[in-house]
């Protein structure tokens, strides 16, 4: 019940945030483009996810995913609400970002240690989550996690 109402609060915020807050212009490619992307690279990496997890590329919502590749976190209620907490360690603040923290935390107080030890993770990193992704599509995922020294979830 608590997973489908975090669910159901990104799907309505989810419209209203693209079109209202979201700066920027929607990326102009389609998974099968990120796949043709060396290996290697953040953008083979991301349309990997999107495939694996039958998902669109989501219009001006495209960092979101990246995050998720660059620090291999799943797609869990659970798994978002960390990543969140990952976000706001790394200097992340929005209104979403908040709305997820404050009710993850009420829903989920038992996972409170693996929300805390995200948002650690988050604090070691260098500032990375307002970096312009797209121009970074071809370089290897390797170099940017080691560069911003973003350690995943494995």
């Amino acid at each position: 019940m608590k997973d489908l109402f975090i669910e159901k609060m990104y799907e309505l915020s989810k419209k209203p945030y693209q079109k209202f807050i979201k700066k920027g212009k929607a990326w102009d490619i389609n998974i099968s483009k990120l796949i043709q992307l060396p290996a290697d690279s953040l953008g083979y990496h991301l349309g990997c996810f999107l495939l694996k997890y039958n998902f669109e590329i989501q219009p001006k919502l495209e960092d979101h995913d990246v995050i998720h590749v660059l620090t291999n976190t799943g797609i869990s209620v659970e798994e978002e609400i960390g990543m969140q907490y990952y976000l706001l360690g790394n200097g992340k603040r929005s209104l979403y970002l908040l709305m997820v923290i404050l009710s993850g935390t009420l829903f989920y107080p038992t996972r409170f240690k693996y929300f805390i030890r995200q948002y650690q993770k988050g604090k070691t990193a260098h500032q990375f989550y307002g970096l312009d992704f797209l121009n970074m599509l071809s370089v290897p995922i390797a170099t940017i996690q080691q560069s911003f020294n973003i350690k995943t979830n494995e």
